[in-house]
């Protein structure tokens, strides 16, 4: 069997579980399991903290694991990512007191949760600076002297500020979850049906079907609205002069593609969501 790993709690296990179960798995029954098999699709699933999933993926004890980006280069793991997933997004950053500049990080103590993200960070900048681990928030390590600059994960910002911080600098890193493997791992043909299936929920996620009806003298104008993944489907209604059309239409987009149809005279239009599907 395939021997994948999975977040056991928290943000990315949710949202890992939802995405494994629209790709076709099945998926543990209460929370409080650690393992699940898939007898039908053969494969096993062990949940375990995210922390330490690209250990085991890298030691090759499991063929696949989810976690997030950040805490695979952090890890420092012997592992590599296949596909990014498309949730769990987060960036992490440098903070200090205002007016604190990257030209400060040099010879700087920086607390983080992080270290192997900020060590890689720092040698890629090639600055020297004492990095000091924390376990959980950091923001108040400045206040107490512990560390002159923290590094840590920003969504909006507002617990950095509360504690007299501002971000400064680009992102050190843009994060989100992952599917990955051991390093230079031989190709394994399961591997490739579980590739297929997270890809097409994906796809799924990001498109709908969008279906019309418009006159064929509109059709070329309509078609360049909506031209699909490859091309899309134009079929001749029982009314002269019309054809009905379906075609694969970016999620984000699709109300304002709709608003232009209808201007050109197209109608019957119609949005379905995609369940699944391999392109």
């Amino acid at each position: 069997m395939l021997r994948i790993a999975l977040p056991n709690k928290g943000a990315l296990s949710e949202a890992a579980g939802r995405m494994l179960v629209e790709a076709g798995y099945r998926q543990r029954r209460v929370t409080k399991d650690l393992t699940a098999t898939d007898s039908a699709n053969r494969v096993q699933f062990f949940y375990l903290r995210p922390r330490d999933i690209a250990t085991y993926v890298a030691s090759g004890d499991l063929d696949l694991g989810i976690t997030g980006r950040d805490l695979l280069v952090d890890s420092g793991a012997d592992a590599e990512e296949l596909l990014a997933l498309g949730f769990g997004a987060s960036t992490f950053r440098y903070a200090g007191r205002p007016g604190t500049t990257v030209e400060d990080l040099a010879g700087s103590r920086i607390a983080t949760s992080f270290p192997g993200i900020v060590e890689r960070d720092l040698r890629a900048a090639g600055r020297t600076a004492s990095v000091i681990r924390l376990d959980g928030a950091v923001e108040n390590a400045v206040s107490l002297g512990v560390a002159d600059v923290v590094a840590d994960v920003v969504e909006t910002g507002a617990t950095l500020r509360q504690a007299g911080l501002e971000v400064f600098g680009e992102p050190i890193m843009a994060s989100e979850a992952v599917l990955i493997r051991r390093t230079g791992a031989d190709d394994d043909p399961r591997v490739q049906p579980v590739l297929r299936r997270l890809q097409g929920v994906l796809v799924a996620r990001s498109y709908v079907m969008l279906a019309y009806d418009v006159r064929a003298e509109s059709m070329e104008r309509a078609v360049s609205l909506t031209p699909g993944i490859e091309s899309p489907t134009v079929s001749p209604l029982h009314r002269e002069g019309w054809v009905a059309v379906q075609s694969m239409t970016p999620r984000a987009e699709v109300h304002r593609i709709m608003d232009e149809l209808y201007a050109i005279g197209a109608r019957g239009i119609l949005v379905t969501d995609i369940l699944a599907c391999r392109i």
